[in-house]
């Protein structure tokens, strides 16, 4: 729900913001781009979310979709993580390489804020007491960032050779690690948060 709801806000957030902070540089962007870019990085596949698992939840049930596909669909995600890393670093990896100085200066401040605004927003739930499960993917969630459409916008608007372009692969190739790094400390200090409440099952059972 959290991610639905962070990426529904995008839907209308992001295009007003890229269009803004751009226009600050007197950057022309065209709204055309960046509309097909939230399309498609974002209204494609969030309806696509929303449509296969009501299908699958009719079809075969919500406990066939929680205990058997979900599980099943984990490594396919994280295998589509990977190939999508090296495809980025295929496409800007002698730059990167030969730009050691540049990618420091991308890499540093965004390691500094993504680690300031976990802890900040983790640390914040823990005073207020919010179970782990609201907690945790609340802090990841907002320290992310939206590399994905920005590489998209960076590549149609500069070209994949482009500084712009460079940056946002950058951006990519850190935070994906450092946001597992962040899941693990997640992970490792559950127990210091309160369990969630329980809630019964859908259709009246408590077991």
């Amino acid at each position: 729900m959290q991610v639905a709801l962070n990426d529904l806000i995008m839907l209308f957030a992001f295009a007003p913001i890229v269009l803004f902070l751009l226009g600050l540089g007197d950057i022309t962007v065209p709204w055309d781009t960046v509309a097909l870019s939230v399309v498609l990085y974002i209204v494609i596949p969030l309806a696509a979310g929303w449509a296969s698992r009501v299908w699958l939840i009719r079809t075969k049930g919500r406990d066939w979709f929680e205990d058997s596909f979900l599980p099943r669909l984990g490594p396919i995600t994280m295998l589509g993580l990977l190939f999508t890393l090296v495809l980025l670093f295929s496409f800007q990896g002698e730059v990167i390489l030969g730009n050691p100085l540049h990618i420091a200066l991308i890499a540093v401040p965004l390691t500094i804020q993504t680690i300031f605004i976990f802890g900040f927003a983790y640390g914040w739930a823990k005073l207020w007491k919010i179970p782990h499960n609201v907690a945790a993917p609340a802090a990841l969630i907002g320290s992310s960032n939206f590399f994905e459409l920005a590489v998209a916008a960076a590549i149609v608007l500069f070209g994949m050779q482009s500084g712009a372009a460079l940056a946002t692969v950058v951006g990519v190739l850190v935070e994906v690690p450092l946001m597992l790094l962040l899941v693990r400390v997640a992970n490792a200090t559950r127990h210091h948060f309160p369990e969630a409440p329980f809630v019964a099952a859908e259709g009246g059972g408590t077991g």
